[in-house]
């Protein structure tokens, strides 16, 4: 083995002499930079380097290790890069070719200067030590470009920017501010099992009792090739539009977020997603692959649809290096942030249903945060009745963000965590991802049409916790479950119930300074989210008429109802206002009183006198 690796040694120097030993041609090449060079937009630098292949003996995604370091007066982002065959291969298929990128967010407007550090050396891809191994081809190349205000509005990440963890329950965007809660997809899991992406196939029959039995099966999304439209993006020849349609069809009925795994061999449902050339491949990654994967991202960008990156499942989560944080892991999480971590709007997730150790996940998720230079937030899935023995070592825990919930007891587990990593001195976000069981999930629109207990004790019960938002799980004895979906018009009206939700939080409520105060009203059942004595949102599953505790304040609030049914605008009631202090009967809707309803109790404020000649402002609502 020795002998082995002095070979590789002297392979790789040689077919990088031409760049070589002494740096890089006395630092005079530079990246070719595009992108349309605005703030928070993806600036791409594509350099010329040694021409290899992914399948050559000197392996350019283990051998070779391309940072490259962005300043602006005197702040600094690191970024990993990735060997990227002929820069094209997403359209060209190709395997081999000289191109080296790295991407770019940038978080500011200005002149940006940027420092390429190329060096080889077996296995240095995975070596910290920014001075390992020798320097060659464009090594130390620098440049400069100039970043203009971004021009794009509404949903569109990059009119948004970064999305971050701010120490809240809520994600926020870095140039908006705003805070931010997801509605989304969490099935298929497979999502990126798609026949049209390069290298990609099923490897066995799906087997598994009860799950997308049958004869081998890869997604095709057919049923949304309709949604594709005219000047959104293809590969190779018009393929991808079942894909892109789908998230055309997500993103217009008002969803946000997608859930997805990256990595499912080794025992996982469906063995179908992988990033490397082949299955049992764990060193060498597929570049025209992993480029059609980027088109489908940077579409998600546009139209506002955030990605949840799963990492792995329980059923091969001790598969690269045995559990650990070896060899194996390092470059996969190394390509996955290479490649994916300048998107604004993302998630890692260190597993679904984890079943690795304390302290492997405390190193995996400080090993990806180390990688990434954005510091996207790292959450974690788990069994219930497993959040105990997961989540309680994390608390507090600095490169850790949250809990990815898989539960039935929604309303308690949000409550209980969004408590715990506030007391732990780091508030976590709480996410539902998964509900169960997993032979139900959320069932199709023709078996559930109101999806009562989706809606009410899970995406109400979520956010008036003080909950981040929620993913739907399809279970597997219906149409379109988790592994098989086509076609997530079979949830429709799911998705309407899910936008009522968030557009109620969005317009109608300072949802980030309010806080779960349940034990403000007299039902048992009902669940409450408050800014006390200004601000109160009851949710009641099955009506009724609570008292309200409105406590010292003498104020008068006005008490108007919103159907989670429906949407729409807000409703009078029985009674049209309280006034403080202590105890109120805050009434009821005037009709369906016996189903669920939401009371939003707000103070009145007085009106200000406006001096003659100054004109008043307009409400928005």
């Amino acid at each position: 083995m020795k002998l082995r690796g002095l070979i590789l040694l002297v392979l790789v120097a040689l077919v990088l002499a031409g760049g070589c030993a002494t740096g890089s041609r006395k630092g005079t090449d530079k990246a070719v930079v595009s992108g349309e060079l605005k703030q928070w937009h993806n600036v791409v630098l594509t350099f010329d380097g040694p021409s290899l292949s992914e399948t050559a003996e000197a392996n350019p995604f283990l051998d070779c290790r391309l940072n490259v370091t962005f300043s602006k007066d005197g702040r600094q982002y690191v970024v990993p890069g990735y060997y990227a065959v002929d820069g094209n291969a997403g359209q060209t298929g190709a395997a081999e070719g000289n191109k080296w990128r790295a991407h770019f967010l940038p978080p500011e407007v200005g002149v940006w200067t940027y420092v390429a550090s190329f060096r080889y050396a077996k296995g240095i891809a995975i070596d910290p030590n920014a001075t390992a191994g020798k320097p060659a081809f464009f090594n130390r190349a620098t440049g400069t470009f100039t970043i203009s205000p971004t021009d794009k509005t509404g949903r569109d990440f990059r009119a948004q920017g970064l999305l971050r963890h701010v120490g809240q329950r809520y994600l926020q965007f870095a140039h908006t501010g705003t805070y931010f809660i997801k509605g989304g997809a969490d099935s298929p899991e497979n999502f990126l099992a798609y026949a049209d992406f390069d290298g990609t196939f099923d490897t066995d029959d799906l087997r598994r009792p009860g799950e997308a039995t049958g004869a081998k099966f890869i997604h095709k999304y057919q049923p949304h090739v309709e949604d594709w439209r005219p000047g959104d993006p293809t590969w190779r020849n018009g393929k991808g539009k079942g894909i892109i349609g789908a998230i055309n069809y997500l993103a217009s009925k008002g969803m946000n977020s997608v859930y997805f795994l990256t990595y499912n061999l080794n025992g996982g449902d469906g063995k179908d997603v992988w990033m490397w050339t082949q299955p049992r491949e764990r060193y060498r990654f597929d570049c025209s692959k992993l480029d059609q994967w980027e088109i489908v991202f940077s579409h998600m960008d546009r139209l506002g649809v955030a990605m949840h990156v799963v990492t792995q499942e329980t059923e091969n989560d001790q598969a690269l290096d045995k559990g650990a944080l070896g060899r194996q892991r390092k470059l996969y999480y190394r390509e996955l942030v290479a490649r994916f971590g300048h998107h604004p709007a993302l998630v890692w997730n260190l597993g679904e249903e984890n079943t690795n150790t304390n302290e492997q996940r405390k190193a995996f998720a400080k090993h990806i945060h180390d990688l990434d230079a954005y510091d996207h937030p790292v959450v974690c899935h788990t069994y219930p009745g497993q959040y105990d023995q997961v989540y309680e070592p994390l608390l507090g825990y600095e490169w850790f963000e949250g809990p990815s919930l898989q539960t039935n007891d929604t309303h308690e587990q949000t409550l209980r965590w969004v408590q715990r990593s506030a007391s732990a001195g780091r508030q976590w976000f709480v996410c539902l991802d998964e509900i169960g069981p997993s032979h139900t999930g959320v069932k199709t629109d023709n078996d559930d049409y109101w999806h009562n207990d989706a809606r009410i004790k899970h995406l109400w019960g979520n956010l008036m916790a003080g909950g981040a938002g929620v993913e739907w799980y399809f279970g597997y004895n219906y149409a379109h479950n988790d592994l098989n979906c086509e076609n997530w018009h079979s949830r429709d009206h799911l998705w309407d119930l899910t936008r009522y939700a968030l557009e109620f939080f969005h317009t109608r409520l300072p949802f980030s300074t309010m806080d779960p105060n349940d034990e403000l009203t007299t039902a048992q059942d009902d669940y409450c989210l408050a800014d006390p004595g200004n601000v109160y949102v009851v949710y009641l599953p099955a009506g009724g008429v609570p008292e309200l505790d409105l406590g010292e304040t003498s104020a008068t609030f006005q008490i108007r109802w919103f159907n989670p049914r429906t949407g729409g605008e807000l409703l009078k009631g029985s009674v049209a206002s309280v006034t403080g202090p202590g105890k109120a009967v805050i009434g009821q809707p005037l009709e369906d009183t016996d189903k669920d309803w939401v009371a939003l109790v707000e103070q009145i404020k007085p009106r200000q006198l406006i001096p003659p000649g100054v004109q008043q402002e307009t409400s928005m609502h």
